[in-house]
């Protein structure tokens, strides 16, 4: 897409009028920010919200050429998460039965009338989710005493392709934190040959608000110490605002220990060998009392929220990727 086109497309005012804030609190021209994404946008491909919350118009050449571009993404997942092996993951019901070891909660998938009935009558709360979809849109929490015609009620999860999961009651001291939805762990595997590893971890929160606690619903996220599971610094959403401390709970950020660590580290790294064809994977974790449980997989993890996080492009994690194929299978694969 040329930058007329993609100026075009976006939203062209709103992104200056940023910029303007940008000049203002930086002491940065505002001509000076403006080549800087078109040099960004050249170099990466880079978008208006990309240039922004990556800060962009902070790092040297070289910095901006580590960041991870939609065309890095497709390129790297086309060779170990191929698209022909998709609905292993994307296809949300497969996924809850090929994963179901990892996985210890009811869910209805289109099983007629009578199923429903039984679902609702032993679920008093439960989540409404699409077969398929990201970032948590048309995710929504709901009680069975809402749905007052389950006929009707049936109608609809079928024409919008909708399924019920059980709804996961998480570990007491994660519900200290955030107790209005579930909030996970975001975590990247690799597995490959039989060997499995973590690339990165960050949790995701719930802004207090929102039913779910995904970073494009109004989350915010923090960084976590993949050996010792506890969080890092400050938490912040897709704005970039900062949170040492949760907006409605006041629970601080920094140094939190996840409870059952270790047991989690060992779910994802078994998990990450599962499938043959998919080699990474971004996991999304809810801790329980008793140790913790698989949200979803994705075999196509956006690498927005590791480069917010971490503070710098992640094209390291590819990099040792298609490291380890190429020595295993005498490929020349590069990003």
């Amino acid at each position: 897409m040329s930058i007329v086109s993609y100026a075009l497309k976006g939203n062209l005012k709103r992104f200056d009028d940023n910029l303007k804030k940008i000049s203002k609190e930086s002491g940065i021209g505002i001509w000076s920010l403006r080549f800087k994404f078109l040099n960004s946008f050249r170099m990466l491909g880079c978008g208006y919200s990309d240039f922004l919350n990556y800060e962009l118009y902070k790092k040297t050449k070289s910095e901006i050429l580590e960041y991870v571009s939609i065309k890095d993404q497709d390129k790297f997942y086309g060779i170990v998460s191929p698209s022909k092996y998709k609905n292993e993951f994307s296809y949300k019901p497969n996924f809850l039965k090929g994963f179901k070891k990892y996985i210890d909660r009811d869910f209805f998938v289109d099983e007629g009338l009578d199923e429903l009935e039984k679902f609702l009558d032993k679920h008093e709360k439960f989540m409404v989710k699409p077969y398929d979809g990201l970032g948590g849109h048309k995710v929504d929490a709901m009680f069975a005493r809402d749905v007052e015609d389950t006929q009707e009620f049936y109608e609809k999860l079928k024409n919008e392709r909708l399924f019920l999961e059980e709804y996961v009651v998480q570990h007491e001291k994660i519900n200290e934190i955030c107790p209005s939805c579930v909030n996970t762990i975001r975590i990247m595997t690799f597995g490959y040959n039989g060997k499995s590893e973590i690339m990165f971890a960050g949790m995701r929160f719930g802004n207090g608000e929102a039913s779910v606690d995904n970073f494009h619903q109004g989350g915010m996220a923090v960084l976590v110490d993949v050996e010792t599971g506890k969080l890092v610094g400050s938490a912040f959403n897709k704005n970039l605002d900062y949170f040492d401390k949760h907006p409605k709970s006041g629970v601080k950020f920094d140094g939190f220990q996840i409870p059952n660590w270790d047991k989690i580290k060992k779910m994802v790294l078994e998990a990450a060998l599962v499938s043959e064809h998919i080699h990474a994977v971004g996991w999304d974790v809810a801790v329980t009392e008793d140790g913790a449980t698989f949200i979803e997989g994705n075999r196509r993890a956006g690498y927005d929220l590791p480069q917010v996080l971490s503070k710098r492009g992640r094209k390291d994690i590819m990099r040792h990727c298609l490291d380890v194929i190429n020595e295993n299978e005498g490929t020349n694969y590069k990003i």
